[in-house]
């Protein structure tokens, strides 16, 4: 690393290995960013954008309803609006039995003490959403959720970082992680891709070593494989979501819609195109790094489209694509601590919803980083529930 100090050695340039750079090097910290390919190479840069409070798991909500704070003034974080807007996000029932479990949901959300979410009845809903199918029958709503650019965001993100001194090497790959004294060992491998900090081309095949005190695992689909060189073994499934992107329309539609109980994520970008997605898999394979479309299964997120929303039958298809994701045994990420290795801290396994994450868990790693403890709403989201238990001591 030419002589290079840093505190931090951040794995995976992804949106969440961004926004920890972005925390730290503003916190006063000496930040690098090793990414294997290129900055939102995978999952961030496949990302759908989806700023959603709407149906999170209580694990993860109270830290989502801060980081939806964060996106009304993303600004102020990375001098960008990052294509935010706040049209709100909508599950529409079709059926009455869909609609009564939207209702208590919301019931036992507002037992809870929280506001974000509400039932809408059907002429509200077509206010909202007038393209919508005569057959719905209302919906739930959090008005305050909406949609990002995801390119434009992973632009204001990167942008920051360096702002904040934070330097980025694209085609750095980790080897293996050692234990160093009280630090850590990083062997790295670099190929033949622009370095993101320099524009410099590097070598391919040519490793180096880089010492530092924290590591913070942001590796996406492949944070298993480094979690494990630290000792943690976190098993984790991948994610293939596809994605389908229409000709440009009219304005048609301004919330993001979903189904209960169906796959789909409907939305029009600035731009005019319609993004659809939902969760549908394609083929991953972690070890080739790219991911295939399943045109047979995507073929169903076209057709809830279509059944939502009639008007769009007839449009053209211009492009459909997959990206890699980890995915947990209970669909909610690890972020914190690492369990066997002090100085390392996991953020991944966001199992198709970190987008909206990205703002507040960055600065959560950065109060454990830099003070050793954070006030945000982390603890259901440990490392430890996810690895397996210590064999029970058999009595003599």
């Amino acid at each position: 690393m030419s002589g290079a100090v840093f505190d931090v050695a951040v794995i995976g340039g992804g949106l969440h290995g961004l926004s920890a750079a972005l925390h730290l090097g503003r916190a006063g910290k000496r930040v690098i960013v090793l990414e294997r390919a290129w900055v939102g190479r995978h999952a961030s840069g496949a990302s759908a954008a989806g700023v959603r409070t709407l149906n999170r798991d209580l694990g993860e909500l109270d830290l989502a309803l801060e980081s939806m704070e964060m996106w009304h003034n993303i600004a102020s974080l990375v001098d960008d609006e990052c294509g935010f807007h706040a049209h709100g996000q909508i599950c529409v029932a079709e059926h009455p039995g869909s609609l009564s479990e939207l209702e208590e949901r919301v019931a036992r959300l507002k037992g809870l003490g929280y506001t974000h979410e509400a039932i809408i009845d059907v002429r509200e809903l077509r206010r909202r959403v007038p393209a919508i199918s005569a057959h719905c029958i209302g919906a739930s709503i959090a008005p305050r959720d909406g949609a990002a650019d995801p390119h434009r965001t992973l632009a204001a993100f990167r942008r920051s970082a360096q702002a904040a001194g934070v330097v980025i090497r694209e085609g750095c790959g980790v080897r293996g992680i050692a234990r160093h004294g009280q630090d850590w060992s990083i062997e790295m491998e670099s190929s033949a891709v622009a370095d993101g900090e320099r524009g410099s081309a590097q070598a391919h095949g040519q490793t180096s070593t880089l010492v530092v005190p924290f590591v913070v695992n942001a590796a996406g689909a492949w944070s298993g494989r480094i979690a494990a060189m630290v000792g943690d073994d976190i098993p984790l499934d991948t994610k293939a979501s596809m994605m389908i992107v229409s000709e440009r329309l009219a304005p048609m539609i301004e919330p993001v819609v979903g189904i209960m109980g169906r796959s789909l994520s409907f939305k029009q970008s600035d731009q005019g195109t319609l993004v659809i997605g939902g969760g549908l898999q394609g083929i991953p394979d972690l070890n080739a790094e790219s991911s295939a479309v399943r045109m047979g299964v995507l073929s169903k997120g076209a057709r809830a489209a279509t059944d939502l929303f009639p008007c769009v039958r007839d449009i053209r298809i211009v492009r459909v694509w997959s990206g890699l994701e980890a995915k947990t045994r209970d669909m909610l990420p690890v972020v914190g601590p690492a369990v066997n290795a002090p100085g390392v801290f996991h953020a991944f396994g966001y199992s198709g919803h970190g987008f909206q994450l990205v703002p507040v868990v960055g600065a959560a790693l950065t109060d454990l980083i830099v003070s050793g403890s954070t006030r945000r709403a982390i603890g259901a989201l440990n490392a430890q529930r996810l690895m397996a238990s210590p064999p029970a001591e058999v009595a003599a």
